[in-house]
């Protein structure tokens, strides 16, 4: 699948790029065809040190604890084993899709956060994507059926 990525504020958009970045609002002009933004597991049933730190952990709770019906809570922690939030090694930003299309950024700061996000959603099926970028190892994605 085509990924395209603002140059601005490095927003993942899938198939095609938008008119506005949903993030920045920086126009079409400035997304650049960046097919391997994404890092991938080399063997996604036998996950590596570096994967295991780095591909987001995705836990669906079909009741919500807070909002009630009509909505499901995700939970999102980043790496199997806890993503290190230091100054000079973090997760700088979450994007979460549903369905390929764009839902929200949460981004992270060093020192004082832990890698992981909940969210309450108004989506009942589908696919949820997570997807984290590390300052330093990049881009890792996970995907679950809702």
């Amino acid at each position: 699948m085509d990924t395209f990525v603002c140059k601005v504020c490095g927003y993942a958009s899938f198939r095609e790029a938008p008119e506005k970045c949903p993030v920045c609002g920086a126009a079409k002009q400035a997304f650049q065809l960046m097919p391997d933004v994404i890092k991938k597991p080399i063997d996604p049933n036998n996950l590596n040190d570096l994967e295991k730190k780095h591909i987001p952990v995705v836990k669906i709770s079909k009741v919500c604890g807070l909002v009630g019906p009509g909505c499901i809570d995700a939970h999102i922690k980043i790496g199997e084993v806890m993503h290190v939030m230091e100054a000079k090694h973090f997760i700088m930003y979450v994007d979460v899709y549903h369905d390929y299309n764009f839902l929200c950024r949460v981004h992270l700061t060093p020192e004082k956060i832990n890698p992981v996000i909940s969210l309450h959603l108004k989506v009942v099926s589908g696919k949820l994507l997570a997807l984290e970028n590390c300052n330093v190892h990049g881009r890792w994605i996970a995907e679950v059926d809702l």
